[in-house]
């Protein structure tokens, strides 16, 4: 295949929103795994943050642009707790499923698992808040509110 013949966007290649959820899938490479081919427990971290990342690129809130534009702010994650259910190996196709959970002024909470099939193996919720490039707190603003996902009220 010819340089001019490869696609300049892959389909899914950041996964896909389905029914308020950021669906992505990951296939479990040697490198993602310990001594004993059981998924290494950083490499879900790595997975999430895919997930995040890609959630908020779909859902039209680019990192990139948040950070480059005329009021640059990020999203830091500030805590997560998480909860290892079952494993992983090398090969499986796991799916990362994230979905805005809870909205406050200047962060908000991330629901995230990462299921192979049904089967739910790790659960987290993700805080995270927004920063600007001073590193101090910003209040989400209301558009950034609403493509994230929570129903704003319309103001007066």
């Amino acid at each position: 295949m010819t340089e001019a013949a490869l696609p300049t966007a892959w389909p899914d290649l950041a996964g896909r929103i389905v029914d308020g959820r950021h669906v992505l899938p990951i296939r479990v490479y040697f490198e993602d795994t310990d001594f004993s081919g059981v998924v290494y427990h950083a490499s879900y971290l790595r997975f999430m943050e895919r997930g995040r990342s890609d959630f908020m690129r779909l859902s039209g809130a680019d990192h990139a642009d948040l950070f480059e534009g005329d009021d640059p702010v990020a999203f830091a994650v500030r805590r997560m707790t998480i909860s290892y259910e079952r494993p992983a190996g090398i090969d499986d196709i796991l799916t990362v499923e994230t979905r805005t959970k809870e909205m406050r002024g200047a962060s908000m909470v991330l629901a995230q698992r990462v299921l192979r099939g049904d089967e739910v193996l790790v659960t987290a919720d993700v805080q995270v808040a927004l920063v600007a490039r001073s590193g101090r707190a910003r209040r989400i603003p209301t558009a950034l509110r609403r493509i994230l996902g929570e129903a704003v009220e319309d103001e007066v």
